[in-house]
Order: structure tokens, then C-alpha cells, then sequence
């Protein structure tokens, strides 16, 4: 723990935006689960829903700094790949 006044404040701080990254984090792994299972019972429509809340959900992530660059496109690629590969097996 530290003994300047001020580093204890930036402890608390640095805690309490830990804790809402990861309350965003887990927001978005938790749409992408949704939306995986969604693809795989082949329900296409709910899928295209889901699919545009969570691309939506990873660039805030993205922006906010959760998330690199490199990371949420790469998310939102494989999200895309599935999509199109479920709709390749259903046609």
C-alpha cells in the first residue's frame, strides 16, 4: 500500500476503472457467446441481430482502450467468417 497521499487516491482510482473495464469486457465475451450459440442452432436471423450488437459492443470497447485495434477487428472478422459459413450450410 502506498504511503503518499496521492498514490492513494490514484489506487482507488485505478480500481475503480478496473472494475469497469472489466464489467465491458465481460459484456462483450457475453454477446459473443450468444451470438456463437446462435450460429450454431442455425438461427440466422437472430444471429444477423446479434451480430450487429456485438461488432457495436466491441468498438466501444475498442475506442474506450479495452480492446487493441488489431484485437477487435480480428474478433469482429471470426464473427463475420461464422455467420457466412452458417448461411453456406443452411443454403
Amino acid at each position: 500500500m502506498p504511503n503518499i497521499k496521492s498514490q492513494k487516491k490514484r489506487v482507488l482510482t485505478n480500481d475503480k476503472a478496473n472494475a469497469v473495464n472489466c464489467a465491458k469486457r465481460t459484456r462483450v465475451r457475453n454477446s459473443v457467446k450468444a451470438y456463437n450459440l446462435a450460429v450454431t442452432n442455425n438461427e440466422i436471423v437472430k444471429a444477423e441481430e446479434l451480430l450487429r450488437e456485438t461488432i457495436s459492443l466491441i468498438n466501444r470497447a475498442k475506442s474506450d482502450g479495452i480492446y487493441p485495434a488489431n484485437t477487435a477487428s480480428r474478433k469482429i472478422s471470426r464473427l463475420n467468417i461464422a455467420l457466412d459459413k452458417a448461411k453456406a450450410i443452411k443454403a
